[in-house]
């Protein structure tokens, strides 16, 4: 039995070619699956009655289930997604009341071996990489159930992207061919995998990277980040200006901020001159309190301080709304478990 999401135009052409079908019908299939996000062979109403009943014996839509489903109280969705092994990672979905965006936040591994001292999902370590089938289903999932058309798409849910890029690069494809998402509208976090930073450099895609630097200094990050061992912040700078040159695109930089660590105005008089020389934008992450660590959420007058002193260092920047924290869908809050 063949699962139909997840297969391009030319993987369905297959199958109708096995049943004796046109080209036309393939296209149709396609539409219905990405475009109309349907939950069942008998919803395509312009196949025929006999023309599904072929090809329900010999295909389905979906073979990922919802576990659960979590609605947060500002409109956010968090699901739990079962996969026939048994894994299970989480995706959200997320609402800006004054936007017309639908933003899905996916993930690209079970676990996180990068286990970062703030992120909840790298207390599992890492498990096993999801196929590219497997990270578009979280989208089709999330249509599928709310029948809304998602608009972007963010690489920042459990794992690290740039760990699983040949999945995570067929995946933008899919998600920019078949579901028609700007390459835009697509962005990928990574924690500072600097070897492939320089191959997406390489590629000089039109998506957006974003950098979790989340620290000033070396010493601060290594408390935060265990990839600041392998690849301290000189060399993720050389990588990203490299990155700048080549694509002359501008880079997000994500920094999470938690009282008393980083937030201070040292920390961002140090931060401004890190990104003195570097073209990017700043989005300020003010810390979600997760399990098993003494971290604390900054004050609004100590955010607004770092704000306005990035911004005086002539970069542009952002406060990420805080979305779903009361389901902990929130930025490091993601753990993929039924029970945690």
């Amino acid at each position: 039995m063949k699962t139909l999401s997840g297969l391009t135009q030319k993987e369905i052409e297959q199958i109708t070619d096995e049943l004796k079908a046109s080209k036309f019908r393939a296209r149709q299939i396609h539409n219905w699956i990405y475009l109309k996000s349907v939950s069942s062979i008998d919803e395509m109403t312009d196949l025929s009655v006999k023309f599904r009943e072929e090809l329900k014996a010999v295909a389905k839509i979906s073979d990922v289930k919802i576990k659960v489903k979590q609605v947060s109280s500002d409109g956010t969705i968090k699901y739990l997604l079962e996969y026939p092994d048994g894994e299970c990672v989480e995706t959200v979905l997320m609402r800006f009341d004054n936007r017309a965006n639908l933003t899905a936040c996916v993930s690209s591994q079970v676990g996180c071996a990068v286990n970062c001292s703030f992120c909840a999902t790298g207390k599992r370590g890492f498990i096993r990489n999801l196929t590219y089938k497997e990270i578009i289903e979280q989208v089709l999932t999330i249509q599928r159930d709310t029948g809304l058309k998602v608009t972007n798409v963010v690489f920042m849910g459990q794992g690290e992207p740039l760990l699983n890029l040949e999945n995570v690069l067929k995946a933008m494809e899919i998600f920019n061919e078949d579901f028609q998402i700007g390459a835009r509208r697509l962005t990928v976090s990574t924690s500072g995998i600097v070897p492939q930073i320089n191959k997406l450099a390489d590629l000089d895609m039109q998506s957006t990277l974003a950098i979790s630097l989340h620290a000033p200094n070396h010493i601060i990050r290594q408390q935060l980040m265990q990839i600041e061992n392998k690849y301290p912040m000189e060399e993720l700078k050389k990588a990203m200006k490299n990155y700048v040159d080549k694509t002359g695109r501008r880079i997000t930089i994500e920094y999470l901020l938690i009282k008393d660590l980083n937030d201070t105005v040292e920390s961002a008089k140090e931060l401004a001159y890190y990104l003195r020389d570097i073209k990017c934008n700043i989005n300020l992450i003010p810390y979600n309190p997760t399990e098993k660590n003494d971290y604390k959420k900054p004050s609004n007058n100590s955010i607004m301080k770092f704000k306005y002193l990035m911004e005086h260092s002539g970069k542009k920047v952002t406060v990420r709304l805080e979305r779903g924290a009361d389901i902990d869908a929130a930025c490091g809050q993601l753990r993929g478990k039924v029970s945690a």
